[in-house]
């Protein structure tokens, strides 16, 4: 099946270039393209893309809001997100908006193509040096509020565990490494909390990780 995609980004560089790659890859195609994420919206809601890869910083509706109404919607359209991570502060509020994917610019393109195709598949997609970046640049802020536990209170202290490694950017095939199980049950335990939790993807594990308090904050 054919993976349908729309770009948004208001470099064309960019667009071209993913264009270009992906015009050569038989399982993705390119429906639309869009410059800001007003435009991202409107391709969505007439196109239903499977994926949008999104950018974030942009004029007008920027990629935060655009993902928030693309998730939100009647349709099952994903988003990923690729930004250039050292000067982007909203890389956290994007996830929170719906995002299943996570991506910086500097990536090699055949990267790019592989977590569009993890994201279409309906999984998603945050490497752990990314997540750990994330996590740093993150506790870095001010204190909104104070971490929200009563979430996490009716898993077990093993899926605490399981959690608190997801959060930390682990793998699974780390996380059965550090817990010294398998790989299958780390996936089980993975399932569980995300049942649980009620929660989307891996992505949103990592934030209630993080809002819970699970994280170490480094001094």
């Amino acid at each position: 099946m054919t993976i349908r995609v729309v770009l948004t980004d208001d470099q064309p560089l960019v667009r071209a270039a993913l264009q270009m790659v992906i015009t050569d890859t038989a399982d993705i195609e390119v429906v639309g393209e869009a410059e800001d994420g007003a435009e991202a919206v409107r391709l969505t809601e007439e196109l239903a893309p499977d994926v949008v890869v999104m950018d974030l910083r942009m004029p007008g509706m920027d990629g935060i809001e655009a993902t928030r109404l693309i998730t939100t919607g009647a349709g099952s359209t994903r988003v990923v997100v690729l930004t250039t991570f050292d000067d982007d502060d909203y890389v956290y509020g994007a996830l929170h908006a719906g995002a299943s994917g996570f991506l910086v610019k500097d990536m090699a393109l055949d990267d790019i193509l592989a977590a569009i195709r993890i994201v279409a598949a309906g999984d998603a997609l945050i490497a752990p040096a990314v997540t750990r970046r994330l996590i740093k640049d993150f506790i870095t802020r001010p204190a909104a509020s104070p971490p929200r536990r009563s979430e996490i209170d009716g898993i077990t202290a093993r899926e605490r565990e399981v959690l608190t490694l997801v959060g930390r950017g682990l793998s699974n095939t780390e996380i059965a490494a550090e817990l010294s199980i398998s790989i299958a049950t780390a996936k089980t335990y993975l399932t569980r909390l995300l049942a649980k939790l009620n929660a989307r993807d891996r992505v949103q594990l990592v934030i209630l990780a993080y809002e819970a308090g699970l994280v170490a904050t480094p001094r």
